[in-house]
Parts: structure tokens; C-alpha cells; sequence
């Protein structure tokens, strides 16, 4: 019995010697800067001084009242709701054709793939340029298939869909992957199965690839979620929220407020807003999905 318990509390101590310094990672980087977050959100601060006024919550009074804000939280509602219904079904076919028995087949598998290889500012630029009204890509095409050019396509309301199909060009292959990894885990017997009953592709698809990448499905949703809610690169890089705020997220919006007009108080009750509207929406889907899944 003694060597027993010394066997168990020796694995713990081993497993405790692996865990403690990710867990000091994680707490210094994520849980302490949460904390602090929260802490400066009731501050009046320039975050380059020392001097700090405790406000209570009055940024977040501020913050519920300004226009700009909730238009920002709409544009990322817009994001949430393009990512899960566009990017989803999008990597749910690329998937489909990779798995299908075509000849350079593999070949293809790094073309779809080559856009998350990119770089994020490289990828604002290249599409900056494709965009150009006047020498770009897009414009040039228009013109060869004898279609009058939009004037521009980073100007007026054409602006946020512009930026929302290079975002879905360039994270559809990432969930691609996360996708075709799900159907490599279903049994080619299930299949076979189906086969043998008469049931088409068609059919197969519908009752047996969807349903067994639900929980596949439920991940990647999870992360489109949250991903979008936060997202701040291609629309920084590509427009930084003009013109009049068209393009301007909850994360571009906190960057403004901290780093160009030195409100960091503001700023971090911008960012606290953002954790608190990502968790809590991220619990209600886990918990809407998990029931439909008991059901």
C-alpha cells in the first residue's frame, strides 16, 4: 500500500512539475491582464502617466452611449454571422472535394490551402491592389468580360463586404482542415454500409457525414465565434474603420481610443466589454447545441 501512494504521489509531482509553468504562463499573460483590464476600465487614464483618476463605471456609461461603439458591435455581428454561414459551408465543400477520388487531387489540397500561409498584412496589401479601381485585377477582369468596373470597391457600403470575402478567401482552408480532419475520423464501413442499402452520395452526406461532424462543426463554430467578435487585422490593415466607421470593429475601435487619443481607460472598458460579450454568447451557444445534441 506505501509503495502504492508513493507511485501515485510521485506521478503527481511529475505531472504538477509539467502543468505549474504553463499554468504561471497562462495566469501572468491572460488571467493577471484580464484582471487589469477590468481594474484600468474604471480608470481615467492616458496610459502613458502615472496619474489615474478612479471613475466607477463611468467608461462603461460612456461606452453604452456612443454611437460608434454599437456600430462597431454591429459590424462584428455581421462578421459572426458571414463566418458561420459562409465560411462553415465553404470549408464543408472544399473538405467534400478533397475527399472526393480525383485525379491531382493533392495538388489542389495545397492550393486551397496557400491563402492561411499568407501573412496577414500581406494579405490587406495584395487585396488593397487587386481592389484599385484603376489598374487592378478585379476592375481589369470586369473590363475582359465586358461588365462596366465598380468605381471602387473600398469606398461606400461596397467597403465591408469587400473586406468580409478576403476574410472568408483567407480562413475558409483553416477550417478546411479542421473539416476534412472530422471526415478522416468516419468509418469508410458506415459508408459502405449505406451503399450496399441503396442510398446515394447525397443521402449519405446528409445522414451520415453531417451528423458525425457535428461536434466538428460545434468546434469550428466555437472558434468563428469568438475569432470574430475579436477580429482586428484585415479590417486595421485594409481600411482601419473608414470611411465614417463602415469597417470599424469593437477591436479597431478599442486600438483608436487607447493609441491614437490616449484614452486607455476607455480603451479597456472597450476590451472588457469584448470578453464579457464573447464569453457570454459563447456559453449560450455551447449550451443551445448541447441540448439540441441531447435531444
Amino acid at each position: 500500500m506505501k509503495k502504492t501512494k508513493r507511485l501515485g504521489t510521485t506521478k503527481i509531482g511529475i505531472v504538477l512539475l509539467f502543468v505549474i509553468p504553463a499554468l504561471v504562463f497562462y495566469g501572468t499573460f491572460n488571467l493577471a491582464g484580464i484582471v487589469r483590464t477590468f481594474y484600468y476600465s474604471t480608470m481615467e487614464w492616458k496610459g502613458i502617466s502615472a496619474n489615474r483618476e478612479f471613475i466607477g463605471i463611468g467608461n462603461y456609461i460612456e461606452l453604452f452611449q456612443d454611437r460608434s461603439f454599437w456600430n462597431a458591435m454591429k459590424n462584428n455581428l455581421v462578421l459572426v454571422v458571414v463566418s458561420i454561414f459562409v465560411q462553415l459551408p465553404g470549408a464543408i465543400c472544399l473538405a467534400l472535394l478533397l475527399n472526393a477520388k480525383i485525379k491531382g487531387m493533392k495538388l489542389f489540397r495545397t492550393i486551397f490551402f496557400m491563402p492561411m500561409l499568407l501573412s496577414t498584412v500581406a494579405t490587406g496589401i495584395m487585396w488593397i491592389l487587386f481592389y484599385d479601381p484603376n489598374f487592378g485585377l478585379l476592375s481589369k477582369l470586369f473590363v475582359a468580360l465586358g461588365m462596366a468596373a465598380p468605381k471602387a470597391f473600398l469606398q461606400g457600403n461596397t467597403a465591408l463586404p469587400a473586406i468580409l470575402f478576403v476574410i472568408c478567401w483567407q480562413f475558409i482552408p483553416f477550417y478546411m482542415i479542421i473539416v476534412n480532419a472530422g471526415m478522416t475520423n468516419i468509418s469508410e464501413a458506415v459508408y459502405e454500409a449505406a451503399r450496399i442499402d441503396g442510398a446515394s452520395p447525397w443521402h449519405s452526406f446528409w445522414k451520415i457525414t453531417l451528423p458525425l461532424l457535428m461536434p466538428t462543426l460545434r468546434s469550428a463554430a466555437i472558434l468563428q465565434l469568438v475569432g470574430s467578435l475579436k477580429y482586428f487585422d484585415l479590417f486595421y490593415v485594409m481600411m482601419g474603420g473608414a470611411p465614417n466607421e463602415s469597417t470599424e470593429l469593437m477591436a479597431t475601435y478599442m486600438f483608436k481610443k487607447g493609441f491614437t487619443e490616449f484614452r486607455m481607460g476607455y480603451a479597456s472598458a472597450i476590451a472588457g466589454t469584448m470578453f464579457v460579450l464573447c464569453l457570454v454568447l459563447a456559453c449560450v451557444f455551447l449550451l443551445v447545441t448541447s441540448k439540441r445534441r441531447e435531444a
